[in-house]
């Protein structure tokens, strides 16, 4: 064999490596295999049913688009209605940015075709988040807004209170302050009457101006019957059985605001009727 043979033979060895018979039956297997989910996805932790293919989301409304993020089930569905009356919005263009932009993302409405002011259409999105956040504070506290979040709370979608003595008491969100960007949500225990952080972090970020100072009392006081009649228990700080003295520096403080008092066992002015009638007897001894 020549020298020439053998390299044209070697050439044929290399053509012959290089190619790559593909079956109709592997063309099908690749098809089929999806690959795994890596990273911040794989696992139990990514929320599945936050997050739905574009199909789905190109026919979903905005704002149940946005209450069904992660992060966004103390929202209720604000009625479109509602949004469409300019009367409830009052206001609400001196405060959020890019106002009327933000109005059309919510409503699902096609924008102008001006749109050289709007620089990125993520500031739009943010705008969006802050205009609905600040119209959901003012229809939570109409009848139908009531009526969403009083079968949420009946339902434990806001989770239960912390404190042992309240028994798992359902907990209502609210904030301490009317206007965004000052503090984050908190959470309303109507048993003990006072407000906790959120235990998941995914609500550290969700501000407190969306359910604002006024809902969460307006809630009982609209729908009584869902205070709960929890015996009032308060924790008794004990040393060997001992109970320690209120004069100690490490001993319990202002118990008495933690002790709520029966209807019937006050006056007109919201005072114990037992200490009323000692004032009163201290009065005419004087």
């Amino acid at each position: 064999m020549s020298s020439h043979d053998l390299q044209d033979l070697i050439l044929q060895q290399q053509q012959q490596q290089h190619l790559r018979v593909i079956r109709p039956d592997d063309v099908e297997d690749d098809e089929d295999e999806e690959e795994p989910l890596q990273g911040e996805y794989a696992g139990d932790e990514y929320y599945g049913s936050d997050v739905s293919n574009e199909s789905g989301t190109e026919s979903m409304p905005w704002i149940a688009w946005f209450c069904s993020l992660g992060g966004h089930q103390y929202f209720a569905e604000v009625a479109d209605e509602f949004v469409e009356d300019d009367f409830n919005l009052t206001g609400l263009n001196t405060i959020v940015p890019f106002y009327k932009e933000a109005l059309e993302m919510i409503l699902d409405l096609e924008p102008e075709e001006d749109t050289t002011k709007v620089p990125d259409v993520s500031i739009v999105e943010a705008s969006a988040e802050q205009l609905y956040g600040l119209i959901h504070q003012r229809f939570i506290v109409t009848r139908q807004g009531l009526q969403q979040m009083a079968d949420k709370y009946q339902a434990g979608h806001f989770g239960s209170c912390p404190r042992t003595y309240c028994s798992s008491t359902h907990v209502v969100p609210c904030g301490r302050y009317d206007l965004p960007g000052i503090e984050t949500v908190k959470l309303y225990c109507p048993n003990c009457q006072d407000i906790y952080s959120p235990p998941s972090s995914r609500y550290h970020n969700l501000d407190g101006a969306y359910f604002g100072t006024t809902f969460a009392h307006m809630l009982f006081h609209m729908y009584p019957e869902l205070v709960p009649s929890i015996p009032n228990k308060i924790y008794t700080p004990m040393i060997y059985g001992f109970k320690i003295s209120e004069y100690s520096r490490c001993g319990p403080r202002m118990q008495w605001l933690r002790t709520k008092q029966e209807p019937h066992m006050l006056d007109v002015q919201g005072r114990l009727i037992k200490d009323a009638r000692d004032n009163e007897e201290e009065e005419d001894t004087k």
